[in-house]
Protein backbone atom coordinates (compact mmCIF):
# COMPACT_ATOMS: atom_id res chain seq x y z
CA UNK A 1 0.00 0.00 0.00
CA UNK A 2 1.48 3.19 -0.68
CA UNK A 3 1.96 6.25 1.31
CA UNK A 4 -0.70 7.93 -0.42
CA UNK A 5 -3.14 5.38 0.22
CA UNK A 6 -2.64 3.85 4.04
CA UNK A 7 -4.89 3.97 6.27
CA UNK A 8 -4.71 7.63 8.58
CA UNK A 9 -3.54 6.78 12.15
CA UNK A 10 -5.79 7.97 13.99
CA UNK A 11 -6.78 9.14 18.34
CA UNK A 12 -9.80 9.00 19.84
CA UNK A 13 -10.24 9.51 23.76
CA UNK A 14 -13.24 9.54 26.57
CA UNK A 15 -12.99 9.96 30.18
CA UNK A 16 -14.87 8.04 32.68
CA UNK A 17 -15.98 9.96 35.86
CA UNK A 18 -15.20 7.09 37.96
CA UNK A 19 -16.33 8.95 41.48
CA UNK A 20 -19.54 9.11 40.09
CA UNK A 21 -20.29 6.56 37.54
CA UNK A 22 -20.51 9.04 34.66
CA UNK A 23 -18.89 10.51 31.78
CA UNK A 24 -16.81 13.19 32.64
CA UNK A 25 -18.32 16.30 30.21
CA UNK A 26 -16.29 19.21 29.45
CA UNK A 27 -13.16 18.09 29.95
CA UNK A 28 -10.30 20.16 27.62
CA UNK A 29 -7.73 18.28 26.09
CA UNK A 30 -4.80 19.08 23.55
CA UNK A 31 -3.34 16.40 21.55
CA UNK A 32 0.37 16.80 20.85
CA UNK A 33 2.79 14.73 18.35
CA UNK A 34 6.73 14.11 17.31
CA UNK A 35 8.42 12.04 15.31
CA UNK A 36 11.50 9.92 17.03
CA UNK A 37 12.50 10.10 21.06
CA UNK A 38 14.42 12.71 21.20
CA UNK A 39 11.64 14.97 18.96
CA UNK A 40 9.94 18.25 19.77
CA UNK A 41 6.21 17.91 20.58
CA UNK A 42 4.02 20.12 18.31
CA UNK A 43 0.04 20.68 19.32
CA UNK A 44 -1.71 19.22 16.95
CA UNK A 45 -4.88 19.56 18.12
CA UNK A 46 -7.36 20.43 20.36
CA UNK A 47 -11.10 19.33 21.67
CA UNK A 48 -13.35 19.09 24.51
CA UNK A 49 -14.96 16.00 25.73
CA UNK A 50 -19.14 15.99 24.69
CA UNK A 51 -21.97 14.91 26.99
CA UNK A 52 -20.86 11.13 26.49
CA UNK A 53 -17.37 12.30 27.69
CA UNK A 54 -15.68 11.72 24.40
CA UNK A 55 -13.68 13.32 21.89
CA UNK A 56 -14.62 12.55 18.15
CA UNK A 57 -12.89 15.27 16.30
CA UNK A 58 -9.08 15.02 16.89
CA UNK A 59 -7.75 15.20 13.67
CA UNK A 60 -5.32 12.11 11.88
CA UNK A 61 -1.76 12.19 13.20
CA UNK A 62 0.75 13.67 10.30
CA UNK A 63 2.98 11.26 8.03
CA UNK A 64 6.05 10.54 10.87
CA UNK A 65 4.29 10.30 14.03
CA UNK A 66 5.76 8.20 16.71
CA UNK A 67 4.76 9.37 19.75
CA UNK A 68 1.50 11.50 21.12
CA UNK A 69 0.77 12.82 24.11
CA UNK A 70 -2.76 13.77 25.53
CA UNK A 71 -2.99 16.25 28.32
CA UNK A 72 -6.43 16.84 29.67
CA UNK A 73 -7.23 19.84 31.90
CA UNK A 74 -9.08 18.16 34.74
CA UNK A 75 -8.91 20.64 37.45
CA UNK A 76 -11.44 22.48 36.03
CA UNK A 77 -13.80 19.41 35.48
CA UNK A 78 -13.40 18.88 39.25
CA UNK A 79 -13.47 22.57 40.09
CA UNK A 80 -17.17 23.07 38.22
CA UNK A 81 -18.87 19.76 39.46
CA UNK A 82 -17.75 20.30 42.95
CA UNK A 83 -19.52 23.64 42.96
CA UNK A 84 -22.56 21.99 43.12
CA UNK A 85 -21.78 19.58 45.33
CA UNK A 86 -20.53 22.57 47.71
CA UNK A 87 -24.10 23.63 48.01
CA UNK A 88 -25.64 20.19 48.88
CA UNK A 89 -22.79 19.69 51.31
CA UNK A 90 -23.13 23.08 52.71
CA UNK A 91 -26.44 21.53 53.94
CA UNK A 92 -24.46 19.30 56.25
CA UNK A 93 -21.87 21.49 57.82
CA UNK A 94 -22.04 19.63 60.97
CA UNK A 95 -21.24 16.18 58.51
CA UNK A 96 -17.88 17.49 57.23
CA UNK A 97 -15.87 17.76 60.04
CA UNK A 98 -14.45 14.34 59.28
CA UNK A 99 -11.30 14.02 61.19
CA UNK A 100 -10.36 11.24 58.74
CA UNK A 101 -10.88 13.45 55.51
CA UNK A 102 -8.05 14.16 53.24
CA UNK A 103 -7.84 18.26 53.47
CA UNK A 104 -6.30 17.79 49.97
CA UNK A 105 -9.79 17.29 48.95
CA UNK A 106 -10.79 21.01 49.27
CA UNK A 107 -7.83 22.15 46.42
CA UNK A 108 -10.31 20.27 43.41
CA UNK A 109 -8.03 17.59 42.33
CA UNK A 110 -5.34 15.99 43.27
CA UNK A 111 -3.85 15.94 39.64
CA UNK A 112 -4.71 19.14 38.09
CA UNK A 113 -3.44 17.88 34.95
CA UNK A 114 -2.95 14.38 33.27
CA UNK A 115 -0.48 13.54 30.72
CA UNK A 116 -0.72 10.59 28.59
CA UNK A 117 2.04 9.69 25.83
CA UNK A 118 1.71 7.03 24.32
CA UNK A 119 3.87 4.91 20.69
CA UNK A 120 2.02 4.85 17.92
CA UNK A 121 2.58 3.38 14.35
CA UNK A 122 1.14 3.92 11.21
CA UNK A 123 -2.12 3.33 9.89
CA UNK A 124 -3.27 1.98 13.37
CA UNK A 125 -6.04 3.35 15.67
CA UNK A 126 -5.53 4.07 18.96
CA UNK A 127 -8.57 5.09 21.55
CA UNK A 128 -7.28 5.94 25.03
CA UNK A 129 -10.07 5.81 27.87
CA UNK A 130 -9.32 8.01 30.69
CA UNK A 131 -10.87 6.82 34.10
CA UNK A 132 -10.73 9.21 36.25
CA UNK A 133 -11.76 10.17 39.97
CA UNK A 134 -10.48 13.12 41.83
CA UNK A 135 -7.42 11.47 43.82
CA UNK A 136 -6.45 8.57 41.09
CA UNK A 137 -6.58 7.79 37.47
CA UNK A 138 -6.29 4.68 34.99
CA UNK A 139 -5.66 4.89 31.22
CA UNK A 140 -5.61 1.99 28.51
CA UNK A 141 -5.32 1.22 24.98
CA UNK A 142 -9.27 0.80 24.26
CA UNK A 143 -10.58 -0.46 20.71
Amino acid sequence: MSSETAAPTSVSTHILDTCVGRPAEGVALTLSVRSGSDGAWTAHGASTTDADGRCKDLPDLPAGTTHVRLDFAVEEYFVSDRHSAAKEHSTHQQAEEQQDAPRVRDSGAFFPEVAITFAVQPGEHYHVPLLLNPFGYSVYRGS
